[in-house]
């Protein structure tokens, strides 16, 4: 009791000395990671209607086709389900891309928290929370795996279990940003396998890869074969943000 007595001084004497901003600007909040009203009325949330499956956001309810969007009609994606807290827009990058390459790791919170809300379902019934893994010259040259940060903090709120390392990459590969989807398949093709003896923890697991963005899916379905492979029970998707489809508008 003392304890948290203790704490919650702390926090209100440094709420006075150094006033919580919004996550987007400099306006006062009332709590860290919140948003100003402001901010929160341009944020993007990903809300219905969007895909069970690949999350990605609909315009209209009747762009769906039995239930999905029309290409994972076509082409289902080798995960079940996919959650994305976020659309990948303008304002939206001004939280990923300072969190994934400027060291903000302090945006890994508010963003897992937005994370839970929206993958409260998939989360409900996982064992297992696996983060996208990066190559070690990758890692050493960004001292950390914005992945990893996230699946950390979503496993503190939900209290599922998080294997951080049970997929590795093989190889090092260029940046994906600019490739389209042919490209960014070829790109990742055959290139994560479980970690030596993760088997024996994936097998029969129902397991929530996490990642920071969901683009064409390429490096997500190399996951979700891999941890399959391993003898996952059923592989969901959940991420901060997701690129939407330009032909849903």
């Amino acid at each position: 009791m003392r304890t948290k007595w203790v704490k919650s001084l702390g926090r209100a004497v440094l709420d006075v000395l150094l006033p919580p901003q919004c996550l987007l600007c400099e306006q006062v909040v009332e709590a860290p990671g919140q948003f100003c009203v402001e901010c929160f009325c341009e944020v993007s949330f990903v809300s219905a209607p969007f895909c069970p499956r690949c999350a990605v956001p609909l315009a209209y309810a009747n762009q769906a086709i039995h239930g999905v969007c029309p290409r994972c009609a076509t082409a289902p994606p080798v995960w079940r389900q996919a959650r994305a807290a976020l659309r990948y827009d303008a304002q939206s990058k001004r939280l990923i891309l300072p969190f994934k390459h400027a060291d903000r790791t302090d945006l890994a919170g508010p963003l897992a928290a937005m994370m839970v809300r929206a993958g409260a379902d998939v989360l409900a019934g996982a064992d297992l929370l696996v983060p996208v893994p990066l190559h070690p010259s990758r890692l050493r040259a960004r001292r950390y795996n914005q992945a990893v940060l996230l699946a950390r903090q979503i496993a503190r709120r939900t209290h599922v279990e998080l294997f951080p390392d049970a997929l590795v990459r093989l190889r090092a590969t260029a940046p994906l940003g600019e490739l389209g989807a042919v490209a960014r398949a070829e790109a990742v093709a055959h290139l994560f396998a479980p970690r030596r003896g993760a088997g024996m923890r994936l097998a029969g697991q129902n397991v929530v890869l996490i990642d920071d963005v969901l683009t064409s899916g390429a490096t997500a379905t190399e996951c979700c074969l891999a941890l399959q492979a391993a003898g996952a029970a059923q592989v969901d998707l959940l991420v901060a943000a997701r690129v939407p489809d330009p032909r849903l508008r």
